[in-house]
């Protein structure tokens, strides 16, 4: 118990200090331009593996972050500019911005974290870098300030979470510091609007709506697959007046599916139009693990892309893990890369593959995204329930000297 009470004080102490710091950041051109200012805080929250048990680390980006070489304005006519920062030992986070009909958006967010870093990963029994990445609702209007200053921007990419706090930043920059206007994030707002309007006086091209939340399909290879998730395939185009455009295609219920079952390799081939999309599952027998190692797609793009055909294949994936016999179950969202032009959002999935007992799914085994999702909220509570505590106690140490001062002579 008083282990626990221990590790409750010091998830406190460090959020409390994470809400406090904040960063900022500048990527400038050859010719000394800024295209990107940033400002913002973040806490991490790793799984890593022991030799022993699973455990948590929790810690914020250090104020000594620097911005890495990486980062980019881009080429002329190109609309990607990169925000790369480094820290620590060979650990960094990276935002990947596009322009795209009147509005920016931080295309991808990638975290990547350095197991051989004792200082961060005590004990691990794991070694090297390791990359997880997402796609982000951060987006905003051309020429306005994007801010978000509530402590709800949370991505969740498989065993790791990012929590942004405190978000002022603003990409294609015209005049070398943040514009006069903004546009504020929904969670400020108090609303659910994925894009609030600003008071832009120039009329600029709506950004296209993108698509609601997939409906959940549901797919049975008897004996070997049980599949129940919403898709969503995210794919980035170059059209042929050399601007980049994004594409969002939701698979529909229906979709039509087949597969094979062999004794180490499940496949699942779903088909919706022109889209064909594989999944191929391996078994461990080793660990007596089953996962996700390769993604195929294939797909027709809109007539102003310069290629009409998009194809894209990841043979080396460790996705949707579980154990023989149990299913894979995630309420968050989670997002895959293919290529990097493609990736796979997957909402809402439960999926188990070879050993299916009675044509119903096993005993279900949470995904970190989940579980990383319920620690958040113990963290704010905790750190709460830590600065009342310090409030109480200054107030009694106040009380006991003001009545110090009333002795009797």
């Amino acid at each position: 118990m008083a282990s626990r009470y221990s590790w409750g004080l010091l998830l406190a102490a460090a959020l409390l200090g994470f809400l406090q710091a904040s960063s900022a950041f500048e990527v400038r051109d050859g010719k000394n331009k800024t295209c990107i200012l940033a400002n913002f805080s973040v806490l991490f929250t790793v799984e890593y593996n022991t030799k022993t048990s699973k455990e948590v680390k929790v810690f914020s980006l250090p104020s000594n972050a620097v911005v890495l070489p990486e980062s980019t304005c881009g080429k002329p006519n190109d609309t990607s500019e990169v925000l790369a920062i480094g820290f620590s030992n060979n650990n960094s986070l990276k935002m990947a911005f596009v322009r795209n009909a009147g509005a920016y958006v931080v295309r991808s967010l990638t975290f990547t974290y350095n197991l051989s870093d004792a200082s961060l990963f005590p004990n691990s029994s794991e070694t090297g870098a390791r990359n997880v990445s997402k796609d982000t609702d951060i987006r905003a209007d051309l020429r306005t300030t994007y801010t978000c200053h509530s402590n709800n921007t949370i991505i969740s990419m498989q065993n790791v979470t990012v929590l942004l706090s405190n978000v002022t930043l603003e990409a294609y920059l015209v005049n070398n510091t943040f514009s006069g206007k903004e546009t504020v994030c929904s969670e400020d707002k108090g609303s659910t609007t994925v894009v609030p309007s600003t008071t832009s006086v120039a009329p600029t091209a709506a950004p296209t709506a993108a698509p609601k939340t997939p409906d959940v399909g549901r797919y049975n290879l008897t004996g070997c697959l049980l599949a129940s998730m919403g898709l969503q395939l995210n794919i980035t185009y170059t059209t042929k007046n050399q601007t980049k455009k994004w594409e969002l295609l939701n698979l529909p219920a229906n979709t039509t599916f087949s597969g094979n079952c062999g004794d180490s390799t499940v496949t699942l081939n779903l088909t919706s139009g022109s889209t064909d999309l594989v999944f191929y599952f391996e078994q461990n027998s080793t660990t007596d693990k089953y996962f996700l190692h390769r993604i195929s797609v294939s797909t027709s793009l809109p007539p102003e892309s310069i290629k009409r055909t998009f194809k894209a294949d990841n043979d080396s994936l460790s996705a949707l893990k579980a154990t023989v016999g149990k299913s894979y179950k995630c309420f968050s969202e989670e997002s895959i890369w293919i290529s990097n032009e493609t990736s796979l959002n997957i909402f809402n999935a439960q999926v188990q593959a070879f050993k299916i007992t009675g044509n119903t799914f096993g005993t279900p085994e949470e995904c970190p995204m989940d579980e990383n999702n319920m620690l958040i909220p113990i963290i704010v509570g905790a750190a709460l329930a830590g600065l009342v505590l310090i409030v109480l106690i200054a107030y009694l140490i106040g009380r006991k000297r003001s009545h110090a001062g009333y002795q009797t002579i």
